[in-house]
């Protein structure tokens, strides 16, 4: 198994944990999500944002500084609950991982 497609979904939940806190944009969570371990090229990082927003989770809008824009990402309530629901999941799936023997 191809390990990028196995950790992909831990992405999308750090993405969402983190537009549920700041607005973010593209190298900026690069950086963030690299610091983790994953290292995301541009070409899969931006698919992955346009389809979260596509689905709902995310709303983006361009923000303009002098002549520089870049596109702002930020969770939409349905982000921010579907992240909640994946929480209480992680909780349990880290519980099953990590119990004693």
């Amino acid at each position: 198994m191809d390990d990028k497609e196995l950790y992909s979904g831990l992405i999308r939940l750090h993405i969402l944990h983190h537009a549920t806190k700041e607005p973010i944009f593209g190298l900026g969570i690069m950086e963030e999500l690299a610091r983790h371990g994953y290292k995301l090229s541009a070409g899969t990082l931006y698919p992955m944002l346009h389809h979260m927003e596509g689905k709902g989770y995310l709303h983006s809008t361009i923000e303009r500084s002098g002549r520089h824009s870049r596109r702002v990402y930020r969770a939409t309530p349905s982000g921010k609950q579907a992240l909640e629901d994946a929480k209480q999941k992680v909780r349990e799936l880290f519980g099953e991982l990590f119990e004693q023997e």
